[in-house]
């Protein structure tokens, strides 16, 4: 049971909703490839996502975001998800820059942009049981979502 309880739904699947398997038996969400989106302010820090624990690395910290429909690009996807799971409004925010990892068979892509106003974020899926903006030094402290925990250094640097 997720440490705090969400009484949300689950979002239906849709087109691009599945499994991808590597070469060496690593699965990776979504068809299309997936992207995220780290919003950053410059006074609160990045927002972060608590994974629910039935989710793919669930109990852990990471950024809102998720498969990517057909024919969709990688920002809009990003900034659909983070409207979805976290209520980002994309007209507070402005892109920054983006990374790519790249295995192949699937693809996903950080999206980074500067929130340009304090907004609350607002859990809208089950998905998550929180969501925080957490200060660039407190990020390594929490337990990280292993793909966001191998990009957070890099993305730190460029945002500073």
């Amino acid at each position: 049971m997720d440490p705090l309880p969400n009484s949300l739904p689950r979002r239906p699947r849709g087109p691009g909703d599945e499994w991808v398997y590597g070469e060496n038996g690593e699965k990776f969400w979504g068809s299309f490839g997936a992207a995220g989106l780290l919003v950053w302010h410059r006074d609160l820090g990045v927002l972060l996502q608590h994974r629910s624990l039935w989710s793919h690395f669930g109990g852990t910290w990471g950024l809102p975001g998720g498969a990517l429909k057909p024919d969709e690009g990688a920002i809009a996807g990003a900034m659909r998800e983070a409207n979805e799971e976290a209520g980002v409004d994309p007209e507070l925010l402005r892109v920054m820059f983006s990374t790519v990892l790249d295995r192949g068979v699937w693809t996903y892509t950080t999206i980074v942009a500067e929130a340009m106003v304090v907004f609350e974020p607002v859990i809208g899926d089950a998905e998550s049981v929180a969501l925080a903006w957490v200060a660039l030094d407190d990020v390594v402290g929490l337990p990280l979502h292993p793909g966001f925990e191998a990009t957070w250094v890099d993305l730190r640097s460029r945002l500073v």
